[in-house]
């Protein structure tokens, strides 16, 4: 068990780096400890997203552990023996690279390389987040099934109304996080290219199924307009539930009339 990452010293206000990655020869550490042929778990302390590119390659398991509380040794030992299945995800994204920055979520369309479309050339450029908003692993699996929106036809001022069953398909009781995100079709002005609109956190026992319930309200699908109103716009939305926002799993389309 490794533990890695930085200190309050190097995170914050006025505290810019050169780069992202591991602090010193952290690195160095974990390759060296690697090549023993031992299985090494990596523990991170750390207050900012960074570049574990080899890290995320070649360590069979990372745990994310933040700036942890006074608690950190107990949770952290209850994770790694197993006794606790973490269920957290990610509320940022992690680049590959410095030279993705800024790279996040939300975001426009074509406004970052890869993001919703290539930049003007597309052959240098890193593709991808290292991890996406959302992203979050579980010792055990989830099957997101029966996607419903009603209604399918709504006006501008009423609620949308979304369930979708998910299944612990795996072997042992865990947390999942449900999101769901919304992608306006067409719209007048520029908007994301779709938005986290919720997310529920479910406990599951294995083979257990329940039923998760989401609802829209107006102010869901409404945009800043060219006359700097909060509008809802006629039109088709397009809800996505997903694990994290690149990994979408059901999508069906609404109207607005």
């Amino acid at each position: 068990i490794a533990v890695v990452g930085e200190d309050v010293d190097r995170v914050g206000e006025s505290l810019s780096r050169t780069g992202l990655n591991l602090p010193g020869r952290q690195l160095k550490l974990i390759q060296a400890l690697q090549a023993t042929g031992k299985p090494v778990v990596m523990v991170m302390i750390n207050g900012q997203p960074l570049t574990i590119n080899w890290e995320n390659k070649y360590v069979p398991a990372i745990l994310e552990a933040w700036f942890p509380s006074v608690q950190s040794g107990q949770v952290i030992a209850e994770t790694l023996f197993g006794d606790n299945n973490p269920g957290g995800r990610l509320p940022i994204t992690f680049p590959k690279t410095t030279g993705q920055l800024e790279y996040n979520f939300p975001f426009k369309p074509s406004s970052q390389a890869e993001q919703g479309g290539q930049n003007s050339w597309g052959k240098t450029s890193v593709k991808g987040a290292l991890y996406p908003y959302g992203y979050g692993l579980s010792y055990t699996t989830f099957e997101y099934s029966n996607l419903q929106v009603s209604p399918e036809k709504g006006n501008s001022q009423g609620l949308i109304q979304v369930s979708v069953d998910v299944t612990n398909t795996g072997q042992r009781k865990g947390d999942d996080v449900v999101q769901l995100y919304l992608k306006d079709e067409v719209s007048s002005v520029t908007t994301y290219e779709y938005d986290l609109r919720g997310f529920d956190r479910v406990t599951l026992n294995p083979g257990e199924k329940k039923t998760v319930q989401f609802t829209l309200h107006p102010d869901d699908l409404a945009l800043l307009d060219k006359n700097m109103n909060w509008t809802v716009e006629p039109g088709k939305f397009m809800v996505m539930i997903g694990s994290s926002s690149v990994d979408i799993k059901l999508k069906k389309e609404f109207e607005i009339e």
